[in-house]
């Protein structure tokens, strides 16, 4: 997709809530627990609608995670919906025992994610998040990057035989797909041609696959070729379309709303290395340290998770390839 053809979208947590209402009408096993966060994850008008089928737990995240695994026992389609920085924290071990060990198919919906929060701060963003859930088995790990991808997802988890959490910011997001775009949980999505060869790899997931796929726009304006990928799941991890890219790269960059500690980054650094596919790398995401205090852009842009940044990271790296 050309950028020149990219429109804005509205907020994958509002195109879950869209998506959710629109499923629950056909499926009243569908319900949606929160802790009181009904109007932050959009969910107001799905507990208008379809009362029966909302239960407010209040903020008691470790009750709302057991509450939930409970009733996904029984049968019940259950979407938990909660600040992505408190679900994954305070209620980790009854994830970890009441959903994944247990293996019910709770849908965990970690929303206003990453540095959503903005101005709220490093006590409000959730940066630990794939980290910690990536070390705990039985959770499938979905970050969508636009409303196609969010819609797609949420249609899938409903259906989805284990436990899944899925992480969804609040900041409208350009649409990067076609709607007749395949979508599947695992399965990577290449928003770039396919070609022999690129310059760069730009490995991104969720919301960082915006600024990723606009950066290749800059550098194709340069003459460089870039392959975009989309890794929307982090588990199950698209070993082979990760490697393809790799392989066909002079250099890779990975890019996340996340620690540089155990995210995408350390995933494909991890992966590649012991596939024996070496390339110049970088790992773009929030350092290690008190995240710097402003709006989603503003740390966006200190950090370098732009457009501009992010062409900027890949042309540092081709130089360093070819000295």
């Amino acid at each position: 997709m050309d950028s020149n053809e990219t429109s804005m979208g509205v907020a994958n947590l509002d195109a879950f809530a869209d998506t959710l209402i629109e499923l629950a009408a056909n499926d009243h096993d569908i319900l949606v627990t929160a802790s009181d966060s009904r109007g932050s994850g959009r969910v107001t008008p799905f507990a208008e609608k379809y009362p029966d089928q909302f239960i407010e737990i209040g903020i008691a995240e470790q009750n709302l995670v057991g509450v939930s695994a409970g009733l996904a026992s029984m049968g019940k389609k259950v979407f938990v919906v909660s600040p992505a920085c408190f679900l994954t924290a305070r209620a980790l071990e009854q994830i970890k025992n009441d959903v994944a060990y247990s293996d019910h198919p709770v849908k965990v919906i970690g929303i206003s994610a990453g540095v959503s929060y903005g101005v709220l701060g490093t006590t409000h963003h959730s940066l630990h998040d794939l980290a910690a859930l990536q070390a705990i088995n039985n959770i499938d790990i979905v970050v969508p990057a636009d409303n196609f991808e969010t819609g797609q997802a949420i249609r899938a988890a409903v259906v989805h035989p284990r436990p899944i959490y899925i992480r969804l910011g609040k900041k409208a997001m350009p649409i990067l797909h076609d709607p007749t775009t395949h979508f599947e949980i695992g399965k990577a999505i290449q928003l770039t041609p396919v070609r022999e060869e690129y310059d760069v790899a730009l490995i991104a997931t969720g919301e960082t696959v915006a600024p990723a796929f606009f950066a290749s726009q800059l550098l194709a304006e340069q003459g460089l070729a870039s392959c975009v990928l989309s890794v929307h799941s982090l588990r199950p991890f698209d070993e082979q379309v990760v490697e393809q890219a790799a392989t066909h790269s002079k250099s890779i960059v990975t890019v996340e709303e996340h620690s540089v500690n155990g995210g995408l980054g350390s995933r494909v650094a991890s992966f590649l290395m012991q596939a024996g596919v070496f390339r110049p790398l970088r790992i773009v995401g929030i350092p290690d340290e008190h995240t710097v205090t402003g709006s989603q852009d503003e740390i966006f842009n200190h950090y370098g998770i732009s457009a501009q940044g992010l062409a900027q990271t890949a042309l540092q790296l081709l130089k360093k390839e070819t000295v």
